[in-house]
């Protein structure tokens, strides 16, 4: 069957875009065997053509009905699918579907009948709320950055905005560019629906959440957009830890001195 980013040079950026993103979480450690998801809405790109295309799969239940969601169409990573081979090869690691008329089932439409991420009712609940609050956010991203969640397991730093001012403070291009911070969700069993209830709760005031024990969820304007807050702030927790590992506590930079970044480049908070 051909491909559907045969002759679809949008559709195609954004598919090489979550390529790309997939290589660099294999790459930075944080994507061991098949850990981490990721999902990106290309309703707005899709054509008459694609929209005409049969179900290559049976019609399969969401779990949870999402009312905003109709006839909208995602692309996923595949369940048990590893980001290092999503990297190489997109469209056999990954499926695009479309969420059908009653909100509370889909069907795969191409390329190939790649059941979607076991956590996909999570990730089509934030979609859905973005849509619903009038976001322009496309794309969720879920990895498992390793100095981030080394520092979830200090209680200290699990206190609302407690890590995200010791991140801030590392370095200015964190505040400059994950301006709003991270989120703090306490432990939830992975997949749960109580954990996308609380990741949910975050995503109101923050663009990035921190599941305890576990790994980050993010979303973005688009996948690179996600990926690019989670590495700046992983690169501030890395900076902490190394300063630790030396011997001493950093001193970071001073609440003067972020909230003169704050004015100088107008920033949320």
């Amino acid at each position: 069957m051909e491909s559907i980013l045969k002759n679809r040079p949008a559709l195609t950026i954004e598919i090489n875009k979550v390529a790309e993103v997939a290589g660099y979480l294999w790459q930075n450690g944080w994507a061991e065997r098949n850990g981490g998801n990721i999902t990106v809405n290309i309703t707005n790109i899709m054509d008459d053509a694609i929209k005409a295309l049969p179900a290559i799969s049976e019609v399969k239940p969401i779990g949870i009905t999402l009312q905003h969601l109709k006839n909208t169409y995602f692309y996923c990573k595949g369940t048990g699918k590893r980001m290092r081979d999503l990297a190489r090869q997109p469209m056999e690691n990954g499926s695009v579907i479309k969420i059908l008329d009653d909100c509370a089932h889909y069907v795969i439409i191409a390329d190939n009948p790649v059941n979607p991420t076991s956590e996909l009712p999570s990730h089509l609940a934030v979609h859905n709320h973005l849509i619903e609050i009038g976001s322009p956010y496309k794309a969720t991203v879920h990895t498992h950055p390793i100095e981030l969640v080394a520092m979830s397991h200090n209680k200290k730093f699990l206190q609302k905005d407690v890590l995200t001012n010791i991140l801030w403070s590392m370095i200015p291009e964190t505040k400059a560019f994950c301006p709003l911070g991270l989120g703090i969700v306490p432990y939830e069993l992975p997949g749960s629906s109580k954990l996308a209830e609380e990741t949910l709760k975050q995503l109101d005031e923050y663009d990035v959440v921190l599941w305890e024990k576990h790994g980050v969820f993010a979303k973005g304007l688009d996948v690179m957009d996600a990926f690019d807050q989670i590495d700046v702030l992983s690169k501030s927790a890395k900076i902490y830890l190394d300063a630790k590992c030396m011997g001493f506590e950093p001193d970071g930079m001073t609440e003067e001195q972020m909230k003169e970044m704050s004015i100088a480049f107008h920033l949320p908070k």
